[in-house]
């Protein structure tokens, strides 16, 4: 998954198309990004459906909702929000929480994340989620933070679900100069590196 935060609506276009040239499916743009709600409508549109598309930094219910109405297909917070993740879990909408310690992510889990983000995961690294999975095997972790193509397969190897990744890749100079053809490399690196890992493409 790709985590956008602070782009524009002129990179909106270009964003989806390196996105979707480079065979990455999820992308979450950030609630604290300006003008949020319209980036989500406008990448929802002009995607067409290529993409999976949600809203990130969820710290309140206001927040949720304004994402939820303007399209948001998925939820992701940094922490536990309590009635984030009641609402979306009872109305059947993915929602990824944020988690760091055991007590945590096991919050997370029973308050009925679809998946629990660990983060910033780049602090304990893959060996922590190998731990986690012991007590924890059948909690679903998402790898967010410090995420590269050179540590991917190590995180998945080590229990990790899924992945995350934003500033490391849509870098911000690559942005303001346009130069979305270095965003989509970067991205086809660690797509390359997941269906080396797991003998299958995104889907």
């Amino acid at each position: 998954m790709g985590i956008l935060r602070g782009i524009s609506s002129s990179q909106v276009e270009p964003l989806v198309e390196a996105v979707v040239s480079a065979g990455l499916k999820t992308i979450e743009i950030t609630m604290n990004t300006a003008n949020a709600s319209d980036l989500l409508a406008d990448m929802k549109k002009v995607s067409a459906g290529r993409l999976n598309i949600g809203a990130g930094t969820v710290l309140s219910i206001e927040d949720m909702k304004i994402a939820l109405d303007a399209g948001a297909q998925f939820i992701v917070s940094p922490t536990l929000v309590d009635d984030v993740v009641s609402y979306c879990s009872k109305n059947s909408i993915p929602v990824f929480p944020g988690a760091l310690t055991p007590q945590e992510i096991f919050s997370a889990w029973n308050a009925g994340a679809a998946m629990v983000k660990v983060f910033p995961s780049n602090f304990f690294g893959p060996a922590y989620f190998k731990e986690i999975k012991g007590p924890f095997d059948r909690i679903e972790l998402l790898a967010c933070g410090g995420v590269s193509a050179d540590n991917l397969e190590t995180f998945f190897g080590s229990g990790a679900s899924a992945a995350a990744f934003g500033g490391s890749v849509f870098r911000k100079e690559w942005l303001d100069n346009g130069d979305f053809s270095s965003i989509e490399n970067e991205i086809r690196k660690l797509v390359d590196s997941f269906i080396l890992y797991s003998g299958r493409c995104l889907t």
